[in-house]
């Protein structure tokens, strides 16, 4: 399931009309894709915000009211070095019959039994980098981690993707360790 976000196309501007945009509630960012023009947008800090919190995953509608929605995908972001606010986002804009190259967010469910016997849960990599159409990309991958012990690791292929889905990371990339402190 998509979420929208209103949006308003945006001219070039200089630091200070960018801060001045960001105070307004306002936070900028691009839009690109393959066979398009790059597109200067800028959509609410709020409900941006708010999506970041709940779930971060998926297809994002930009809606605009002088031309047709966009349907994006959230590639990156930038945050203030020192606030950890976010400042500026890419969003890279999906096309049904093109094959994508997206990174899917992975979920851990569970607290390792390797905890209790004095592990130390390591988080090494937070999305596996996959390629497929649009149709085919889960919106995320979730792992059950309540039955690792203490020295196991979770491997990229560990992760189980539709036939569709094509796992660009390397197999052997760790995910999560429980390790001793």
């Amino acid at each position: 399931m998509a979420i929208s976000f209103q949006a308003e196309a945006r001219i070039p501007l200089n630091t200070s009309q960018l801060r001045n945009l960001r105070q307004s509630g306002r936070l900028p960012g691009i839009v690109f894709g393959r066979n398009t023009e790059n597109q200067m947008v800028h959509i609410s800090a709020i409900q941006f915000k708010k999506w970041l919190r709940q779930s971060a995953a998926g297809f994002i509608k930009l809606q605009f009211e002088e031309k047709e929605a966009l349907t994006v995908l959230l590639e990156d972001l930038q945050r203030h070095p020192v606030t950890g606010e976010v400042i500026h986002v890419d969003f890279q804009q999906v096309q049904t019959h093109e094959i994508l190259r997206t990174k899917i967010p992975v979920k851990f469910k569970g607290t390792p039994v390797g905890t209790k016997e004095g592990g130390v849960v390591q988080i090494q990599l937070a999305s596996i980098e996959v390629e497929a159409l649009p149709d085919h990309l889960p919106t995320w991958v979730e792992f059950d981690v309540s039955g690792m012990g203490v020295g196991e690791t979770l491997h990229v292929r560990d992760a189980v993707f539709a036939p569709e889905v094509a796992v660009i990371s390397e197999a052997n990339e760790s995910l999560l360790s429980v390790v001793k402190p």
